[in-house]
């Protein structure tokens, strides 16, 4: 099925990354200022809980936790599912150890402000790379269907440091 985005919102690479605070599986608040000054931050936006390859990409992040911190990098999911869904979907995926933030309500709102929600509500599968000053490093768009290459990821925050 096509799409069509409003490009009117899309980020570019230099651009400052829209603030926002959200709640976690947890229902703890996270704001990406929180890591202003002391870590880049990997914003992995998915398209929705308990579907196949967002259950296998998260997970995939969560083995590479260590490497991530070895980047003073933080990994934040992303999605339009609930906190709720978020713990019941860390939970069956045997625990997620880096904070799924609920894009619900308003519904899609970061999404929209980085300029990746579908016109069927649900958020592109896409990865941000924002920097410790939270400028915008790398956007990387995938098609819904196809898992992210973790290593191409990982030598852009190498290439930051």
């Amino acid at each position: 099925m096509e799409t069509t985005l409003d490009r009117t919102q899309t980020l570019k690479v230099g651009d400052a990354a829209p603030e926002f605070t959200l709640r976690d599986q947890d229902g703890n608040s996270v704001s990406l200022s929180d890591f202003l000054g002391k870590k880049n931050v990997v914003l992995v936006f998915h398209p929705l809980a308990f579907t196949s390859i967002c259950s296998t990409q998260m997970p995939g992040y969560n083995k590479e936790l260590q490497t991530f911190e070895g980047l003073e990098t933080q990994v934040l999911g992303l999605s339009v599912d609930s906190s709720p869904a978020h713990r019941a979907w860390a939970e069956m995926l045997g625990g997620i150890d880096y904070p799924m933030l609920a894009d619900f309500y308003p519904h899609g709102e970061v999404a929209r402000k980085y300029g990746i929600l579908r016109p069927e509500g649900i958020s592109e599968r896409a990865t941000f790379v924002v920097d410790k000053e939270g400028k915008v490093r790398s956007i990387e768009v995938h098609d819904l269907g196809t898992l992210p290459d973790h290593q191409k990821l990982l030598e852009t925050l190498r290439s930051i440091q």
